[in-house]
């Protein structure tokens, strides 16, 4: 079977109690809460493709704090060409924000961006990726990882 690995950054913003979340809207068209971030370019440093991810989702700029952690995960997508063992690395920093406007993004893979209250996380429709990085960002493990952390299912 074929394999493919994917990098991506994404930052934890909380203040006043709110987190910063970007709607990802699926490949089958569903609407699911996530961290601002994705895909690392070729040649980029990840705390630079937080910073621009982060923007281009949310309007905000960023400025990274800490590296909370590192989650994989672990799929099998079906291809044209057959099934592929995908995985995703996804590095996980804190971040406040210093300036920009709330906006939504334009042409790419969310379209919206919101704060939502920290005690109304667990009524959104969300990817498992919202609980991961706010459990890092209390718990703060010393080898950077979440136990919600499961690299074949999540």
């Amino acid at each position: 079977m074929k394999t493919e690995l994917r990098v991506a950054a994404y930052a934890v913003c909380v203040r006043d109690g709110q987190i910063l979340l970007a709607r990802w809207v699926t490949r089958d068209g569903r609407k699911l809460w996530t961290l601002p971030g994705g895909g690392i370019d070729h040649g980029e440093l990840p705390v630079e493709a937080v910073v621009r991810e982060v923007e281009e989702e949310t309007g905000h700029i960023a400025e990274p704090l800490a590296l909370l952690g590192i989650d994989s995960i672990r799929r099998t997508w079906p291809r044209k060409l057959g099934p592929v063992d995908w995985q995703g690395l996804r590095i996980i920093y804190e971040a406040r924000i210093t300036g920009g406007e709330l906006r939504n993004e334009q042409g790419g893979s969310t379209d919206l961006a919101a704060w939502y209250a920290l005690d109304a996380v667990p009524a959104l429709d969300r990817v498992e990726l919202v609980d991961i990085g706010l459990q890092l960002w209390r718990d703060r493990p010393a080898l950077g990882h979440s136990p919600l952390s499961d690299p074949t299912n999540g």
